[in-house]
């Protein structure tokens, strides 16, 4: 079974995060069993419920990228108003 990453596992909810630890045993079960057909399966039952927790994580980094081109705009412009102090 592939494990998400640990950034996605944090950014699940509770009951996702319940879902998930419990799949993963059934799914690791399956494979200690040679049931590689079944754990596939499990796998991605897995795979789709990550996915609010990848589309947290990508929305998390736009907010980042948002944040960061803000500070950079109100740092340029306080550089310009003391350009402009400067030159008077």
């Amino acid at each position: 079974m592939r494990h998400c990453s640990v950034q996605v596992r944090g950014l699940l909810t509770r009951e996702e995060l319940d879902r998930y630890n419990a799949l993963m045993e059934v799914g690791s079960y399956l494979e200690s069993q040679n049931r590689h057909d079944l754990a596939y399966a499990v796998q991605q039952e897995v795979d789709r419920l990550i996915l609010p927790g990848i589309e947290r994580l990508k929305e998390k980094g736009r907010q980042r990228d948002r944040d960061t081109e803000a500070y950079l705009n109100a740092k340029r412009e306080a550089a310009e108003l003391d350009e402009d102090e400067d030159e008077d």
